[in-house]
């Protein structure tokens, strides 16, 4: 229980350091460079993480595999899963590298539209972030590695470094009067001896041996089978997560995303804080769901479950309670009136999708990948076809009831869930089997 609360504590903490940071640095950058050099850096920054996020999406199904090879005694398989999940992210990343390369002389210069900023600055600066892209895929190998040993301190430690000091000289910068470009730039020398830590630190728990990407058949078709579905659903949560943003702004235009904006950033953390504080559920009941009783494996879910509810309740009890005085003192009494009637419904659906986090990460250490990703993608889509008769209707009042049904949607994650644990109880060895154990054990067959 100790190393489950350290792993959550690091957990939360992994989740927290950037954002806590951003504000921080972000009004130094904006004060002392201007707001279309800072938007230019923010923009670098999304398509480094939506990119990385992208190519990275094959890293859940390495965290399952390396879990399960553990808890199964197949250890000398995992570092054929490692250079596997290398070699497919290494091919996503490079893909996605280029496309942003390639892309950037013609976003630069809508970018720059404001001639504050110089078409070149904005091209060199996107082309950069198109190659930290490649950085970014590298390192989360070795951090869902670790997570799939339960080793969170190490890895946390490291990446809550580089995220403060890439902050830090982003300050520095801002201060000395350089461009974003400066920034990116110091960016990637941090990120490059992070990401040379991070292999460091793995090569602790999987011994001397090659790290060169390789697609090992065995393995690299397990990861492919059931990595496709993370990476559809990270490739749609990249792509949906900001349409109702951009939809809201076409019908009602730019003043009244301000308000919506700043409601779901204020409850985006509940959401995130679940997922973050709870992600060592996945690895621990991937490397022992094949061995657990249905009996424990109800009780170590009903205890997780209890706390994700006890986190999701207080974090929406607080920003219910305080949400409407902090948006008035940071955004002022013209966005607050309009932000204050949306923030309750917008609230409740990050609560309930929090709510989610449990179901979802059982699902997955139990190799329902697929099943997942459909829930995933079809409540996304459910509610961005909600959204537009909503807002038709209803205005910004509408678009903050789909995300409530969003978050009503998400729970269904749990049906299959169920479904699944009362299959296992008619069993007569009372053991849970695992669709990637029956793999195994055909191939072993062949």
């Amino acid at each position: 229980m100790s190393n489950h609360l350290t792993n959550a504590a690091y957990g939360v903490l992994d989740y927290a350091s950037y954002p806590v940071g951003m504000l921080l640095v972000a009004p130094i950058v904006l004060h002392k460079l201007g707001a279309s050099e800072y938007g230019l850096w923010m923009i670098a920054t999304a398509l480094i993480s939506a990119g990385g996020i992208v190519a990275s999406g094959f890293c859940d199904a390495n965290i399952q595999r390396v879990a399960h090879l553990r808890g199964s005694g197949q250890s000398d398989l995992i570092p054929y899963t490692v250079r596997s999940t290398l070699g497919i992210n290494l091919v996503l990343g490079f893909t996605l590298a280029v496309a942003a390369w390639i892309a950037a002389p013609y976003a630069a210069p809508h970018i720059a539209d404001s001639h504050l900023t110089s078409s070149h600055e904005c091209l060199i600066s996107l082309r950069l972030a198109s190659v930290l892209i490649l950085l970014r895929t590298l390192e989360t190998v070795s951090v869902s590695t670790q997570r799939a040993f339960e080793q969170y301190r190490g890895t946390v430690q490291i990446s809550t470094a580089v995220r403060l000091l890439t902050l830090a000289s982003a300050a520095l910068f801002a201060f000395l009067g350089k461009g974003t470009f400066s920034i990116l730039a110091a960016t990637g020398v941090w990120m490059a001896l992070g990401t040379y830590m991070q292999f460091r630190q793995l090569r602790r728990l999987i011994g001397a041996v090659s790290l060169w990407p390789l697609f090992h058949p065995k393995e690299a078709r397990v990861l492919l089978g059931l990595g496709f579905f993370v990476w559809l659903q990270a490739l749609g949560g990249v792509v949906l997560g900001h349409l109702d943003r951009i939809v809201l702004g076409i019908s009602l235009g730019a003043l009244a995303v301000a308000p919506y904006s700043l409601c779901v950033q204020f409850a985006q953390p509940i959401v995130g804080l679940s997922a973050s504080g709870l992600s060592f559920l996945f690895p621990y009941l991937s490397g022992r769901a094949s061995t657990l009783t249905i009996a424990a494996l109800k009780r170590t879910l009903f205890k997780a479950f209890a706390g994700n509810l006890l986190l999701v309740g207080c974090g929406a009890w607080l920003l219910l309670f305080l949400g409407p005085r902090l948006i008035r003192l940071w955004a002022g009494p013209v966005v607050a009136a309009s932000a204050v009637r949306i923030l309750a419904p917008i609230v409740l659906g990050s609560a309930l999708m929090g709510l989610s986090v449990t179901g979802t990460y059982a699902m997955q250490a139990l190799g329902q990948f697929r099943t997942v990703a459909l829930i995933t993608l079809g409540s996304r889509t459910a509610m961005l076809l909600l959204m537009l008769e909503l807002l038709r209707h209803m205005g910004l009042q509408g678009l903050a009831l789909s995300r409530l049904c969003y978050g009503l949607v998400a729970l269904l994650v749990y049906l299959p869930l169920l479904r699944k644990l009362n299959i296992g109880k008619r069993e007569r060895n009372n053991v849970l089997s695992l669709p990637i154990a029956y793999k195994i054990q055909e191939e072993a067959k062949l």
